[in-house]
């Protein structure tokens, strides 16, 4: 196999393992879900959500920013160097796992008891192993793609994933027929996160032994030079890179810690303990699993143009760079928004049918609604970060966090619940609106143009349709058991929305045939039947 073959092999892979640890971890909170009570519900939800943040805090941007100085110097013949500079990011992979880990640990009964769920102690405890490993995982995985080998982090991901959901099931499974508490159960499903990165460490434990055995040919033909670079210097390079980027990835975890921090502290006094923890458990197991769904092939997909927009901005091509950034955003509205409303139309039926009961539909369905802003917040985002804006785009992720914490303390005390995921929604789009005013001042451009009431209308119809056979579909209840009857609805909503917005965009012109062309393989072949509808009066213009 070429070299170039082989990396395209692992570019699939890479974006194969994204997709199956995505779909992963959405759909691991579904069975465990049915087996918690709202208490275990709500400690497994904080356990994850402190320990995904701190993990984000401690290595996201790193590995990027290591694949980038490590491909540099291999480029320049300088494998010593690269070598020094992967040496360096493990120390800090150890030293920064030992630090959070054990802060984790100690912190873990203050912040339980401080955030309201006080049974969450045993569950983010259990779940603080794992630090000390991922952030070693995250360097070796950075290497690796500076290497072009983007298969040994791939696969080590898959692995790190199927090994993590199968423990925490099963963990929960056992202690739940043994008679545990709940919290108990919460904390067996956390430790699923630590054999999880046992399972992945294993498996670049086995890429870097094979690696090193390849490397004694390079340094024969390289001799046995000892770089000089100063660790000082390696450090500065890294974190001056990385520590932007490490904000501005962490938007959307730092949300979610947000509200498992804040809604039982914040709604307590309105409805009780009890029930502030049964909202965050269904904020937290239900609504954001659910709203997790829709970006994964929305930003997938434009994120795929990154690449060629930081090619045309390096060159300055003004005219492609215009072009690749209009069909990115316009790329995440159109193939996001078909997921969005069967999911915010028919939640109620996808809310019963997945969990214990539909409790808590409301909640699902706004929370999801928000995911639309995510989407373009992500994607722009992203541009922004493929033009060398991190620092910008870091400030711009500052406020709408700051907005989110605002927001959440002032709309929870008139609208409880719905306050905390209105301002969810508007730090997306805070975030959003800040990143496109920048990304017009830099090259001017249009989303949809001309097409928004095009666009519009295709919603409309699409939303009306769906509403209508939800309504159907909800009225099967009566006649056979509960869960056959969501199902049918899904189907039927999901399929109804999305021919009737596809066939409506192309109808009414708001999708082209020229953008079609840009479009990946697979949805040119889906779509190129349907262009056949298209009217000749549209198609001209």
């Amino acid at each position: 196999m070429s070299k170039k073959e082989s990396f395209i092999k692992g570019t699939l892979i890479l974006a194969a393992a994204a997709l199956v640890a995505r779909a992963l971890g959405i759909f691991q909170r579904v069975p465990l879900e049915h087996i918690f009570d709202d208490t275990g519900n709500a400690a497994f939800v904080q356990a994850n959500n402190v320990y995904l943040t701190l993990l984000t805090l401690a290595t996201a941007g790193i590995p990027s920013t290591l694949s980038k100085m490590v491909s540099e110097r291999y480029a320049l013949n300088r494998p010593g160097e690269a070598r020094q500079v992967y040496r360096a990011a493990l120390y800090f992979g150890a030293g920064i796992g030992v630090v959070m880990s054990a802060i984790l640990y100690i912190a873990a009964p203050v912040y339980a008891r401080h955030t309201g769920v006080p049974e969450s102690t045993s569950a983010i405890r259990a779940i603080a192993p794992a630090l000390l490993l991922f952030p070693t995982i995250a360097m070796m995985r950075g290497y690796f793609q500076g290497r072009n080998n983007m298969a040994a982090g791939g696969i080590s991901q898959i692995v790190e994933q199927i090994a993590r959901v199968a423990t925490a099931i099963l963990l929960a499974f056992i202690l739940m027929r043994q008679g545990y508490s709940n919290s108990v159960m919460a904390a067996g499903a956390s430790f699923g996160s630590v054999l999880g990165s046992v399972a992945a460490f294993g498996v670049m434990i086995y890429f870097a032994v094979k690696l090193r055995r390849e490397d004694a040919a390079d340094r024969l033909r390289y001799g046995q030079e000892e770089a000089k670079l100063p660790m000082l210097g390696i450090y500065k390079n890294i974190f001056s890179l990385s520590i932007p980027i490490v904000l501005a990835s962490m938007t959307i975890q730092a949300v979610y810690m947000i509200d498992s921090s804040l809604v039982v502290p914040l709604l307590e006094g309105q409805v009780g303990q009890a029930d502030a923890q049964g909202l965050l458990s269904i904020l937290g197991q239900k609504a954001q699993s659910i709203a997790g769904i829709p970006p994964v092939l929305a930003i997938a997909l434009s994120t795929s143009l990154i690449p060629v927009i930081s090619a045309a901005y390096a060159r300055r091509d003004e005219k492609h760079l215009k072009r690749q950034m209009t069909m990115a955003l316009r790329i995440a509205v159109l193939t996001g928004t078909p997921i969005v409303l069967p999911l915010v139309i028919a939640a109620y039926a996808v809310n019963g049918l997945l969990f214990k009961t539909p409790e808590g539909s409301g909640i699902v369905a706004l929370l999801t609604l928000g995911t639309i802003f995510q989407i373009s917040m992500t994607t722009s985002n992203s541009i922004l970060l493929g033009m060398g804006k991190s620092r910008i785009s870091m400030f711009y992720v500052l406020a709408g966090i700051t907005v989110k914490l605002v927001g959440s303390i002032v709309l929870s005390r008139f609208i409880g619940i719905y306050g905390i995921i209105l301002a969810t929604a508007l730090c997306f789009i805070v975030i959003t609106l800040l990143n496109l005013r920048l990304l017009k001042s830099i090259v001017p451009f249009e989303i949809m143009g001309g097409r928004w009431g095009r666009y519009g209308a295709a919603v409309l119809a699409a939303a009306a349709v769906g509403f209508g056979l939800n309504e159907l579909g909800l009225l099967l209840t009566g006649a056979m058991p509960d869960r056959i009857a969501y199902l049918i609805t899904c189907l039927l909503v999901g399929g109804g929305v999305v021919l009737v917005y596809l066939v409506l965009l192309i109808v009414l012109g708001a999708l082209s045939r020229q953008e079609l062309e840009s479009y990946p393989g697979k949805v040119q072949r889906l779509l190129r039947p349907l262009m056949k509808l298209q009217p000749a009066r549209v198609r001209g213009e």
